[in-house]
């Protein structure tokens, strides 16, 4: 039957999983619905939230704040000690690597997640695999001053980085039920903002007592949330069906490219993903360059803005889930997209101080597909490429990261004359409302075929 919200019909998922008393994760009877976080007799008769699973989600969103703050620190801190040995343009080459690698490591790993069956479960040797990597990259990192030794650190944490986050996303599907996805990323959003937070927030004076002190925080943390993760989570064993063994890096590549002919909604899903990530990079890379020469503000005006931004992601982030939990994904999605993609407009032809309030709106606008995505495609994964499904997540995100900065980039530099009162500056926001705007008939296919499979 359909899923909750109309968004096509659900998955069969095999297992299921439910929690103890104490919010702990693990396997539970087969339960025809698919996998659960807990029994049906567990939840709450409104819809609500029971006890248990706010716990079970909260632990399993944990994991994201280790790497959010990880990652945040590496990127927003590591370029100030690179300044000393590498020039602008060396240091964002280094930085873009993440890009680069999210295009294919988290597909070959996502997808080998699939084919592996080990006493600790499928997903959860490649945690513990990626976690040291990235752990002794961060703790070195800072302590040396060669340009060749920080670069091949640098590549050694996002490849632990990479080895960790898809085969993690993939318990999602794993665990979760259909009616609980929105929540559980909005708990994972929350997550999210909060190590990101830290990261901006934290880093800096950290950084002034002690330049190694805020990588080697970051490696305790991730250290602590992967520990606790491991213990607290007990992966469902492979269904039946999956349990194809160990495979070879061909057979891996084969199977993704099955997945994406065989499944046109994941298409479409990862065309339109890449255009939100694509939107939200550029939004980065360039948001306090439009305030501070843009704009001609201070950089104190660009903080409180950017404070005024984070507050609008993180409402986004704890009622997203919510709101698609109740409404359906799409429906909120679509909703989403034009008032991010109209509301961008404004900041495009307009430097006037009037539409600061509408920051808000085109901010919580984004907080929402930066919650929402990874959700909407879990109810297009098939039971049996749940971590290759979630490679091809990490595919399309690292194609819209790559692709966002270099074409923001240019427009402000083709349309200085234009804008010249932002000095080109304003011409991002034209390039986040147009891809927006033009991921909309992707989405739009995606609800078709969810109907057609709902019909079928």
């Amino acid at each position: 039957g359909p899923r909750p919200g109309g968004d096509g019909p659900a998955p069969s998922r095999g297992r299921a999983c439910a929690t103890d008393a104490g919010g702990a994760l693990h396997r539970a009877p087969a339960d025809p619905r698919g996998v659960a976080l807990i029994g049906s007799e567990q939840r709450a008769r409104d819809g609500k939230l029971t006890r248990a699973q706010r716990r079970a989600l909260a632990l399993l969103g944990l994991p994201t704040f280790g790497l959010a703050l990880a990652a945040t620190i590496v990127t927003t801190y590591l370029p100030v000690l690179l300044a000393e040995v590498a020039g602008p343009a060396l240091i964002g080459a280094l930085i873009g690597t993440e890009g680069l690698l999210a295009i294919f490591l988290p597909v070959l790993i996502g997808s080998w997640s699939d084919r592996v069956d080990t006493r600790f479960g499928r997903r959860m040797p490649f945690l513990l695999a990626g976690a040291p990597l990235a752990v002794v990259a961060l703790i070195l990192m800072p302590l040396f001053g060669s340009l060749l030794a920080i670069a091949l650190l640098l590549f050694c944490f996002f490849i632990g980085y990479f080895t960790y986050y898809a085969p993690y996303r993939a318990l999602y599907p794993d665990l979760v039920s259909d009616d609980l996805r929105g929540r559980s990323q909005s708990f994972q959003a929350t997550w999210r903002s909060a190590g990101l937070g830290l990261a901006l927030v934290g880093g800096g004076v950290l950084l002034g007592i002690w330049r190694p002190l805020p990588f080697l925080i970051a490696a305790v943390v991730l250290s602590v949330v992967t520990v606790v993760f491991f213990l607290g989570v007990e992966e469902p064993p492979a269904a039946e069906e999956d349990g194809q063994g160990a495979q070879g890096l061909r057979a891996s590549l084969e199977r993704v490219r099955s997945l994406v002919r065989d499944q046109p909604a994941l298409r479409w899903f990862m065309v339109a993903n890449a255009l939100w990530e694509l939107s939200i990079a550029a939004l980065k890379t360039f948001a306090v360059l439009y305030i501070t020469v843009g704009l001609g503000r201070s950089a104190g005006f660009a903080s409180a803005v950017l404070a005024f931004v984070a507050v609008a992601v993180l409402a986004a982030a704890v009622t997203g889930g919510k709101l698609a939990d109740r409404f359906g994904h799409l429906r909120v999605v679509r909703t989403t997209l034009w008032v991010y993609g109209l509301g961008s407009l404004l900041f495009l032809f307009t430097s006037s101080l009037w539409v600061v309030p509408a920051v808000f709106g085109v901010a919580f606008a984004a907080g929402i597909l930066l919650t929402l995505p990874y959700s909407l495609m879990m109810g297009l994964m098939p039971s049996e490429s749940h971590g290759a499904a979630a490679g091809l997540y990490g595919f399309s995100r690292g194609a819209g990261v790559v692709l966002g900065p270099v074409l923001a980039g240019v427009a402000i530099e083709l349309t200085q004359p234009v804008f010249q009162a932002t000095q080109g500056y304003a011409s991002v926001f034209g390039v986040v409302s147009a891809v927006i705007l033009l991921s909309i008939p992707f989405v739009r296919r995606i609800d078709s075929e969810a109907v057609e499979g709902a019909a079928a």
